[in-house]
């Protein structure tokens, strides 16, 4: 990835733009900004450019986001560089990040290795003072947070695992040199990361014995080789593509399904779902309109999704813990990621593969060899793998220092809940935003489309805010509450406040249970989110004139485009 962490540092750290985080999210956000002209800073600490593919690097760690939409819309990057896979894999997508730097020579504006710590307004200058670990210090008038949607893993409270003399690895921070060969092996979890990691290590692995609570509904990956004919072929359609896919529902081109589940023969509904199983991805998803606002609708996809992954396993006792026939259905599909699979299911039908379920066989203490249960049994084993998620959200927010004008830190003001306006701001916080966040369609999108139209929007009302001579600008409590009880209303009439995943913060003990996603896709969001931001409709405006006034409402000529 090029000189890793050798970036020259900045000749200044008094910018316009401080963005934390150099991944997806602000790499997209550093190339706009330097578009307007305005003077941008990064503070990443990694030592280089990738974000979540900087640090997941664990076995078969890949993408369910197919190429060509899981990439920037930056015409100089996209026509020089050519991806082998259609879904890629994590070697690929650090590639592809070293192929941006490149193109772009984004870590001129970047300093690694920079752990920030504090994050401080000053009312009568209108700037963020921003203060890292290692002792830097940045000031500047925008602060964005670009720190990513799952980045702070977290590790459950398992009684006795300070025991454990064997070793202990989160899929977060996977050393380059681990081998699983010839090793017994534990991996508690059974979502998206886990998947992965079953597909690598049960082949490698002497004995894999994974322990889950509940079972994920993997998809079919469809995976395959792209050629440099293709790549160069698609190159020439590129722009077209990802703008059809901004203005789509998830991102990737497309019309909203309007066809219900329930309509048409058995026979009819089983011939189209069938082709849309075969073609891979998240198409099978959206094949109706209804499947995650009505349980009949529901179950009709879960039935067909069951029936697909249980005549590809042999053992009676897997199928059932993997694929539970409807009336043991454990959640409605679609309520919780559905990650894509190659071949998992094989994996796990392997005679060197056990799982065990958390929910009958109950995890007592662990030992200095491996588990022990509640009924006595013991499961030895040389190695674990933590797949157990991340503090989704909120949790790279909460531990950046992060003050608002006050000085309270957002970790306090979020403590009973996670609060924000239009997902891109919030209350108490001047001329701060944040990107890939919560209350926004994060969870329900493509990654690089919602984290582009996010930036976008933030770079468009920056510039309206410098051409209005606007000093600072701060959501209103008023308007943050409404933004927050809309997202809760639009999800009140789904399925999903019937599901505890990641999605709704449910994996982390103490903290609180909350739908965080906006459920009406990209399209209608930014759509909704532009508005507000074009007539300033739920902000307080300070103005850098001699009489400091306080407004919510600016004349329409200086957010003109």
């Amino acid at each position: 990835m090029g000189d890793a962490g050798a970036s020259t540092s900045p000749a200044s750290l008094d910018v316009d733009v401080i963005i934390i985080g150099a991944g997806f999210s602000g790499i997209a956000t550093l190339y706009r900004v330097r578009k307007l002209g305005l003077k941008p800073l990064i503070l990443e600490s990694a030592d280089d450019f990738g974000g979540v593919w900087k640090h997941n690097s664990y076995p078969g760690a890949r993408v369910d986001s197919e190429w060509p939409y899981y990439q920037l819309n930056i015409p100089e990057v996209y026509r020089t560089f050519s991806f082998t896979e259609r879904f890629p894999g994590h070697v690929e997508l650090k590639r592809y990040m070293a192929h941006i730097d490149k193109v772009l020579g984004l870590r001129k504006d970047v300093l690694f290795n920079a752990h920030v710590n504090d994050c401080s307004w000053d009312e009568g200058s209108g700037r963020w003072t921003v203060k890292t670990r290692q002792g830097q210090v940045a000031t500047g008038k925008y602060l964005i947070l670009c720190t990513g949607l799952l980045h702070r893993r977290h590790y459950p409270e398992f009684p006795g695992l300070e025991n454990f003399k064997g070793v202990v690895h989160h899929s977060g921070f996977w050393p380059e040199d681990l081998s699983t060969k010839g090793k017994k092996v534990a991996l508690i979890g059974a979502g998206a990361t886990a998947v992965q990691i079953t597909q690598e290590v049960a082949k490698d692995a002497d004995q894999l014995t994974i322990f889950m609570r509940r079972p994920s509904y993997c998809l079919p990956m469809m995976q395959r080789s792209l050629t440099e004919l293709e790549n160069r072929g698609f190159q020439a359609y590129y722009d077209t593509l990802l703008r059809e896919g901004r203005n789509s529902q998830a991102g990737f081109p497309g019309p909203r399904s309007s066809r219900s589940a329930l309509e048409g023969t058995p026979e009819e509904r089983e011939a189209y779902m069938e082709d849309l199983w075969s073609r891979g991805g998240f198409q099978f998803l959206m094949a109706f309109a209804d499947v995650t606002i009505n349980e009949e609708a529901n179950k009709v996809m879960y039935t067909f999704w069951q029936k697909k992954v249980a005549e590809r396993m042999r053992s009676g006792k897997k199928r059932d813990l993997m694929a539970p026939p409807l009336e043991k259905m454990p959640y409605f599909i679609g309520t919780k990621r559905c990650p894509l699979e190659q071949d998992y299911y094989e994996c796990v039908d392997q005679d060197n593969v056990d799982v065990v379920d958390m929910n009958e066989k109950k995890l007592k203490s662990f030992t200095d060899k491996g588990i022990v249960f509640e009924d006595g049994t013991e499961t030895e084993f040389d190695l674990l793998i933590l797949a157990t998620g991340f503090d989704s959200f909120s949790g790279s927010i909460t531990n950046l220092g992060l003050k608002n004008k006050d000085g309270i830190d957002i970790k306090d003001i979020w403590k009973e809940g996670i609060k924000s306006y239009l997902g891109m701001s919030f209350g108490g916080f001047p001329n701060c935003f944040m990107i890939y966040s919560p209350h926004a369609p994060t969870a329900l999108s493509n990654g690089p489309t919602i984290i582009e139209a996010q930036a976008d929007m933030i770079r468009d009302f920056i510039s309206n805010l410098e051409a209005a001579n606007v000093k600072s600008i701060t959501p209103q409590g008023e308007a943050q509450e409404e933004w927050v009880e809309m997202v809760d209303k639009l999800n009140s009439y789904t399925l999903f406040p019937l599901t505890s995943s990641w999605w709704t913060g449910g994996n982390v003990p103490g903290k609180k249970v909350q739908l965080l996603t906006y459920i009406l896709g990209i399209d209608r969001y930014e759509a909704q989110c532009r508005e507000k931001l074009d007539e300033l409709k739920g902000f307080d405006v300070v103005y850098a004139d001699s009489k400091e006034k306080l407004v919510t409402d600016m004349p329409k000529a200086a957010v003109a485009s």
